[in-house]
């Protein structure tokens, strides 16, 4: 059995519970940060790896805002072309 670190997981209960004991399954989110964000300030972008077909990202300096939801193999492409240098602005 693999064991994950959850103290970074953001819990998010079902719609389908209710207040009347009617829990359903929580699930959770790991949020990683960028490598290119540093402890001084220099926040970038979070995504949450682990979900099949699907790579959620937020910015790391509104964690509570709103998260941006890609395919997984568009993400890839996104993130290659970036690495390749195809977007040298953001560089």
């Amino acid at each position: 059995m693999d064991k994950h670190q959850l103290s970074t997981a953001i819990w998010v209960k079902s719609s389908y519970s209710d207040n009347n004991g009617g829990d359903c399954v929580e699930v959770a989110l790991t949020w990683m940060k960028s490598s290119y964000s540093h402890d001084d300030g220099g926040n970038c972008i979070e995504v949450a790896p682990g979900i099949p077909d699907a790579v959620p990202v937020r910015d790391s300096k509104d964690p509570h805002g709103p998260v941006l939801v890609f395919p997984t193999g568009g993400w890839s492409s996104f993130v290659a072309a970036l690495k390749s240098g195809e977007f040298p602005a953001a560089v």
